[in-house]
């Protein structure tokens, strides 16, 4: 009787035993059965709803400024076409040099889309101005991302589209996160200023072209304790303007970007400036730097926040704090060491 009880008592415990494994197994290999999906849908900034199958591996950037922030999410050796011009882009050379081989596919004024298609791209990113091509990508089964960073939240917005499609959301929060913090640290030291000066800042075509309240520059400048002179303008981005409303503005600082098309000397010895007071007190300069414009909306351009915050107020905001923030910035997000004669200074 005992061992009948005790067969019964065994038997029992194998089926329960079984049963639990069974369980135990099947709750196990249920998330191998649930959905993998990789797919990235996004808004892009036009208001165009693009979704990619898996985040982007291979890139076609046509703009310079998707291309730099590109570089600084870690994902220079995913590109397999850029804009043209690589060879003159300094940041190029010292942080991505492979890109200097790449196909050029086009430039603001266009692109070839079937250079482009013999890429193979999982996305090609097209500036706003060129929105016209992007039926053509459409129609061959392309994904393109528009953007339009001109602004400094369209900035951020950008950099943050490109993070999502390239699955690298913690680099590009990184990167905001330090833009943020610098951004904030400029306008808390100049919170308190009673008097800002005014600033003029020429386009690269020529002196007498300056941007509107519409652009990066505008925001950049007031970031920095100014007053943009040109803030007025609301017509599109850099606009053609009179020697005789340059006079009247009457501005006490005066920059022009690096890549202009003239020099420092052809503003100050302009008998029809002479009497601006930039130019009298000697407060015309070239924007920073030789690796990149300060001036852009790249990643760089806190650093012409911070620059632009020591000209004009170097009793709280040094030379030596920007240099040493520049030198930081493009190790941390471009892994290359440089030098005060990198960046223009």
């Amino acid at each position: 009787m005992r061992n009948k009880r005790i067969l019964t008592f065994f038997v029992v415990f194998i089926f329960m035993f079984s049963f639990l494994s069974g369980c135990t197994t099947k709750k196990q290999q249920e998330p191998a059965s649930a959905s993998t999906s990789t797919e990235i849908t996004i808004t892009d900034q036009i208001g165009r709803t693009v979704t990619l199958e898996k985040p982007a591996e291979k890139i076609v950037s046509s703009y310079y400024i998707s291309t730099a922030a590109l570089i600084a999410l870690g994902m220079e050796n995913n590109l397999v076409g850029i804009e043209a011009k690589a060879d003159t882009r300094e940041l190029y050379r010292l942080a991505a040099p492979s890109l200097l081989d790449l196909p050029a596919i086009g430039s603001g004024k266009g692109v070839n889309v079937e250079e482009i298609a013999s890429l193979n791209p999982d996305v090609v990113i097209l500036p706003q101005k060129l929105q016209d091509s992007v039926s053509s990508f459409e129609s061959l089964g392309i994904p393109v991302i528009v953007v339009d960073p001109e602004t400094m939240d369209n900035f951020k917005e950008c950099v943050s589209i490109l993070g999502a499609i390239t699955d690298t959301a913690k680099k590009s929060e990184a990167l905001l996160s330090y833009y943020d913090e610098k951004m904030t640290e400029a306008k808390e030291k100049t919170a308190s200023l009673s008097v800002l000066p005014t600033v003029y800042l020429s386009a690269g075509s020529e002196f007498l072209s300056t941007c509107t309240s519409k652009m990066y520059q505008n925001e950049l400048i007031a970031m920095s304790g100014g007053i943009n002179v040109s803030s007025e303008l609301t017509n599109g981005y850099w606009q053609q303007i009179s020697a005789e409303q340059l006079n009247i503005w009457a501005p006490e600082y005066i920059f022009a970007v690096s890549y202009a098309d003239y020099t420092l000397d052809d503003i100050k010895n302009n008998a029809a400036f002479s009497e601006i007071p930039a130019i009298k007190n000697g407060n015309v300069y070239s924007f920073p730097s030789n690796i990149e414009p300060w001036d852009y909306p790249t990643p760089s351009s806190v650093l012409g926040v911070l620059y632009l915050t020591h000209m004009l107020h170097p009793e709280i905001y040094s030379e030596e704090d920007y240099v040493q923030e520049a030198t930081d910035f493009y190790k941390e997000f471009f892994d290359i060491s440089v030098s005060k004669t990198d960046l223009g200074l």
